[in-house]
């Protein structure tokens, strides 16, 4: 085994079927309950980065005035905020390897996912390729991959006779949907940044503005395109993945961008509340 399986992969796996053997052997449950609990041990490592995005966020409007003055000079705008964040104490950086790590833990699982829930072969036996031998499975033992109404090996579909292509399954939408919400979550700014983008001279702050926006959908509909060909424990845990992150996201900094959407529904008033009781 490399590095990366030792540390890192073969860690992950024994902590998921240490949770489906205590959740009697149901996957799906296994997966839920092992995504939430490594969301709550890996809570730390995102927190310094959600704080420092916090502190971005509220100097925001004095950033912008920044462009505005310095518009069309970015050797002068860049010494200007330089100096700003050193006057206010922010590391625009601080944060982010915390947040790096939780990455690559994620790309981990991901590999754990890839490497033990095929539908072709033993998976008890792929599985006791990186388990410890106490919880090593039994030989000719079927692992379940019932769950609800999908097997957590098979992709998250459904087919429709005429249709060239599969439609995505009920957890592949929550799950790109959920990730919509969180990103609109984190970008309760980019309205008063495309009036800032207007009014500087240049494409930069458009070009960035713009590529803002668009992660905002485009990152859901790739959870979709690629989700339709993996297994479906992966949008599973990419579903439990969001729903905490955005939690976390909404502890952190409020409704953000979606804001405007809950007062055309009249819901910001109870979200407001739900807010303030949290």
């Amino acid at each position: 085994m490399n590095i990366f399986t030792t540390l890192l992969i073969q860690p992950l796996t024994n902590g998921l079927i240490a949770f489906y053997k205590l959740l009697g052997g149901n996957m799906g449950l296994a997966i839920i309950a092992f995504s939430l609990f490594l969301r709550v041990v890996l809570s730390p490592l995102t927190k310094p980065y959600m704080e420092s995005m916090k502190k971005m966020k509220e100097l925001a409007p004095n950033l912008e005035k920044l462009k505005a003055k310095y518009s069309g000079d970015k050797v002068g705008l860049a010494k200007a905020q330089a100096d700003f964040y050193k006057e206010k104490g922010v590391n625009p950086g601080a944060g982010c390897l915390p947040y790096l790590l939780q990455i690559v833990v994620l790309i981990a699982f991901f590999n754990v996912f890839t490497r033990t829930l095929s539908p072709d072969g033993d998976l008890a036996s792929r599985f006791n390729e990186l388990l410890y031998t106490p919880l090593k499975f039994a030989e000719g033992v079927v692992v379940n991959t019932k769950f609800l109404y999908f097997d957590v090996t098979q992709p998250d579909v459904f087919r429709v006779a005429g249709l060239p292509f599969p439609l995505p399954g009920p957890v592949l939408i929550l799950a790109a949907l959920v990730q919509f919400f969180s990103a609109k979550m984190m970008m309760p700014y980019v309205e008063a940044e495309k009036k800032i983008a207007k009014k500087t001279k240049g494409a930069t702050d458009d070009l960035q503005v713009a590529m803002q926006s668009s992660t905002i959908y485009t990152f859901p509909l790739f959870t979709i395109i690629f989700g339709i060909s993996f297994a479906s424990g992966l949008a599973l845990y990419w579903l439990m993945f969001s729903l905490s992150q955005a939690y976390q996201q909404y502890r952190s900094s409020g409704w953000g961008g979606m804001t405007p959407w809950l007062k055309k529904l009249g819901l910001i008033q109870s979200a407001r509340q739900i807010q303030g009781h949290a």
